[in-house]
């Protein structure tokens, strides 16, 4: 029947080798080769493409060349990600096809801005989906096209040192729930109106396109930010803190040697300050100061107008993050995971 090219591209999305391979035969043959092509784009565009289709396709990029750009690398890790758990073997046969198809990286980064290949070795780098020397045989291929880029292969050993961000299971819930929202709603709204400016033609006049394209980079360039804070971000509740001198977790009460007025302070992690409250993250150079000291001992804080000489008074248990009981809270793993999609 006429809608036998319809039902043909819903049977290309069906996780079987054979008939992928099969179905996009009868296609091009047929003379369906722009509606596959489409349906391909949408695939790889919405992250939605099965693991044999990314495994066909890789196979058969010198055909579909205009759909070898990163996006294709992006679809073949969330499917991996996605498949990390299943029983079929097809997340093994994927990554294999990635890992033993020494040219695939090449072609997909030989057309980009070197800064698209800087982000996506950034990426790769965070991904907790490959062992550390799969990993730098991957990186290894991207500065085979940029040599200038060598120098970040030496940075995946400075980054597995990187100390690790002290942070409330409620704060990584918001910064973790900030990142779910660009990769699943903003950049696919913004990729939608990129497509739709092109589509309008006259690039060089087009000022939707040139909009579009411009937040693209800063989305990008947000998204690069919040990977890098969640793979450096370790929960906590601040439980039982170490109350025999200031640590994460306590509420500090300092005197002024001078007026004898007193302030007090709640350190808690990397992304909980609130300065109305006095809550300030152990970061700042107040929570620096006073960390380590003990009941007693005097320490230089900068005030809002100058330096004065503060006496610890007293140092007490700040109220647990109740955050870390609730359902659905991501745990490490999902942190992990989440940064790679």
């Amino acid at each position: 029947g006429p809608r036998w090219a319809e039902r043909a591209l819903l049977l290309m999305e069906a996780n079987q080798a054979r008939v992928v391979t099969q179905i996009a035969r009868i296609l091009s043959e047929a003379g369906q080769a722009a509606e596959l092509r489409t349906m391909l784009e949408r695939s790889i565009r919405e992250h939605s493409a099965t693991s044999e289709m990314l495994i066909w396709l890789s196979s058969e990029r010198k055909n579909w060349g205009e759909l070898v750009t990163p996006d294709l690398l992006w679809a073949i890790i969330a499917a991996l990600d996605r498949e990390q758990h299943s029983t079929s073997g097809r997340a093994s046969r994927l990554q294999r096809a990635l890992v033993e198809d020494r040219q695939l990286l090449a072609d997909i980064f030989k057309h980009v801005d070197i800064s698209v290949a800087r982000d996506a070795m950034r990426r790769l780098q965070l991904s907790p989906l490959f062992d550390e020397l799969t990993k730098r045989s991957l990186l290894a291929r991207i500065v085979k096209v940029y040599p200038e880029l060598e120098s970040m292969i030496a940075g995946v050993e400075a980054e597995e040192k990187t100390a690790p961000l002290v942070v409330s299971w409620s704060s990584l819930e918001k910064r973790k729930a900030e990142y779910e929202e660009l990769v699943k709603v903003k950049i696919p709204e913004n990729s939608r109106e990129i497509a739709l400016a092109r589509s309008y033609g006259d690039l060089s006049e087009n000022f939707e396109f040139k909009a579009a394209k411009q937040m693209q980079s800063v989305l990008t360039r947000r998204k690069a930010e919040l990977e890098q804070m969640l793979h450096n971000a370790r929960g906590t509740s601040f439980e039982n803190p170490d109350t025999s001198r200031v640590s994460i977790g306590t509420i500090v009460t300092v005197r002024n040697v001078e007026t004898n007025k007193e302030e007090t302070y709640t350190i808690l992690g990397a992304w909980d300050g609130d300065p109305d409250r006095h809550v300030i993250s152990y970061q700042t150079a107040i929570g620096q100061a006073l960390l380590g000291h003990e009941i007693g001992e005097t320490v230089s804080l900068n005030t809002e107008h100058s330096t004065a000489e503060f006496v610890i008074a007293s140092i007490q248990a700040a109220p647990a993050d109740q955050t870390a009981s609730a359902p659905g809270l991501p745990s490490e793993s999902s942190v992990e995971a989440a940064v790679a999609e």
